[in-house]
């Protein structure tokens, strides 16, 4: 039997979206000096669950449309994965590597600098998040097990386990110094970048999605029951974040661009707010207490969110180009103008297109890894 629809993946998806392109408009708005810490915080720091999360309804779609009794195949499910992710990703890569390498006069990389690239995800700078799932994929056969087998107080041992674990990567000095002092370039390379390909930084939101999903029914009467905890929980863990956010500034002396550096999803306060909107949106979504005519808009957003996060760089370069050409700095307005215009037009190109890869379905099966449904 096929299991209902869930919507809530589908509109997550699309704020994610929305998310992932505030905090890329909001690195060119600290371009500004004279930035507003407030519009920052709104870009940078309440937009900070949208990568993350990514990894929780990837999760949460996997487990919920699999039958954990059947045996799992595992060359299947990579057939399948390999088609929505690592053509896509490699594909995006190469259109990147060859458009800036003619605009910006750098060419082609050598075939050394071409693998490493692909490796770590750094053909342009939002596409390290499909490096990070393919591994996720990759590393299927251990996740499965640990979502069939953890109970809440497994949960919250991954949990302390993983703020532990981002702590370190991110913040003990001794381990980043020797990282950035290291000769060895191969390794410094594998160190430097190890947020493109380590997934221990994100397991526990993966765990979680997955777990939720397996425990569908349960998740079900804990949204519907405790709506109002979950709200709160959500509002107090970004205010949480943004708290943290502030004090860098006020009281540590830290700049806009250290502050959001810091203040990110791998630190304590980033982690727990992850989890809050995690649920939170999970629960908004599917209780729904909100005009019914706002579901087009967000099934829009979902619909092409793989297709404007693969693309919305392309514009942003371009407009940053434009108006670095007429002098143009981003005040606050401008930015939020900026925003509005990059997501329009990467929504506008998904749109465009979508359609022409009904005609073309290559098209489609390149860009965002969709195959043609097929003829009855």
């Amino acid at each position: 039997m096929a299991k209902q629809h869930l919507a809530a993946i589908e509109y997550i998806r699309g704020i994610s979206m929305l998310g992932v392109i505030g905090i890329h408009v909001g690195s060119q708005y600290l371009m500004n000096p004279a930035s507003n810490a407030h519009l920052t915080a709104l870009f940078e720091i309440a937009t900070r669950f949208s990568v993350p999360i990514f990894f929780f309804i990837s999760a949460f779609g996997i487990f919920y449309n699999m039958d954990l009794d059947k045996p799992f195949s595992y060359r299947r499910f990579l057939e399948k994965r390999s088609r929505a992710v690592v053509i896509p990703y490699l594909v995006w890569s190469l259109f990147y590597l060859l458009h800036d390498g003619w605009l910006y006069n750098v060419g082609f990389p050598a075939p050394l600098s071409l693998a490493s690239l692909l490796f770590f995800g750094n053909a342009k700078y939002q596409l390290y998040f499909l490096v990070l799932l393919i591994w996720f994929y990759l590393l299927m056969p251990l996740w499965i097990p640990l979502v069939k087998r953890i109970d809440g107080k497994g949960l919250f041992l991954l949990f302390a386990l993983q703020v532990a674990f981002d702590y370190f990567s991110s913040f003990n000095v001794p381990f980043n110094t020797m990282v950035y002092s290291m000769e060895n370039s191969v390794l410094k390379s594998f160190l430097l970048y190890r947020l493109n390909y380590w997934v221990l930084h994100y397991v526990f939101i993966f765990i979680i999605g997955g777990y939720l999903a397996v425990h569908f029914k349960e998740f079900q009467s804990f949204m519907r029951d405790h709506q109002k905890i979950i709200y709160l929980f959500f509002a107090a863990s970004l205010a949480g974040l943004l708290g943290y956010y502030y004090d860098l500034l006020a009281f540590r002396g830290y700049t806009q661009m250290d502050a959001i550096n810091t203040a990110h999803q791998l630190c304590p306060l980033g982690i727990v707010y992850t989890l809050g909107a995690s649920i939170f949106f999970f629960t908004f979504f599917t209780e729904q207490h909100y005009p019914q005519s706002l579901n087009r808009l967000f099934s829009l957003l979902g619909k092409h969110s793989y297709f404007a996060y693969l693309v919305h760089p392309f514009f942003i370069g371009y407009m940053m180009l434009a108006l670095e050409r007429h002098g143009v700095i981003l005040t606050a307005q401008k930015a939020l103008a900026f925003y509005l215009v990059t997501v329009i037009l990467s929504l506008a190109a998904a749109a465009i297109v979508r359609s022409a890869g009904e005609r073309f379905p290559l098209l489609n099966m390149l860009t965002i890894g969709v195959a043609a449904a097929k003829k009855k």
